[in-house]
């Protein structure tokens, strides 16, 4: 019986996968924004074209000294959001007023690369954002080296997060690392990729 099991299986007919399609954002980076950047800084070579390199989810959970099950509240909801598995950081030293001790975990932290780089991204700017209380536009404060940080006071903007099953709120800063040298640059990015910066 076995036997016939196995032969069944190896006639069954492997399923193909058809082609990958690019996230939806991607394909207007390469469509879209690449020739607009191309035109609006007149750049002599393609490759000095400022591009998204990656993008860094963090959670910094200070209560977590008092409450381990905000850890793991916080790296369910991370992976949920992100849609990767988060790594927990650790105290690299002890602090005593704190009550904190050196190897202590106290965030969680999630960095995307690729299609899933850039699905997050359709997902903050098309989803996420405008549910923001009152909300007039981002300030476009970059770092001086064309990164932008975002700040939120709260997880449940994501619509992966059901609001009678959050147990903590939390905080987490998001951060685009991108190829521009300058922040006038990195914010003509982010803007035609949809960030919407304040006017």
């Amino acid at each position: 019986m076995a036997e016939k099991k196995s032969k069944d299986k190896a006639k069954a007919p492997a399923v193909q996968a058809g082609p990958k399609v690019p996230p939806r954002l991607q394909v207007r980076y390469r469509d879209e924004v690449v020739p607009a950047l191309q035109q609006e800084f007149s750049y002599p070579n393609p490759m000095m074209i400022p591009r998204l390199g990656k993008i860094v989810v963090n959670m910094g959970i200070g209560k977590a000294v008092e409450n381990k099950a905000r850890i793991e509240a916080a790296t369910k909801e991370l992976g949920m959001i992100t849609g990767q598995r988060p790594v927990v950081t650790k105290a690299r030293k002890s602090i005593a007023t704190f009550k904190l001790r050196e190897g202590y975990p106290i965030g969680a932290a999630v960095t995307l690369r690729g299609a899933k780089m850039w699905e997050f991204l359709d997902r903050l700017v098309s989803l996420a954002i405008p549910r923001f209380r009152d909300f007039r536009g981002l300030p476009a404060k970059f770092d001086g080296r064309g990164n932008f940080t975002l700040g939120l006071s709260e997880q449940s903007v994501f619509p992966e997060i059901q609001l009678d099953k959050v147990e903590f709120v939390q905080g987490m800063n998001i951060t685009f690392v991108t190829t521009a040298k300058t922040d006038q640059e990195g914010i003509a990015l982010l803007r035609r990729l949809g960030m919407p910066f304040q006017r």
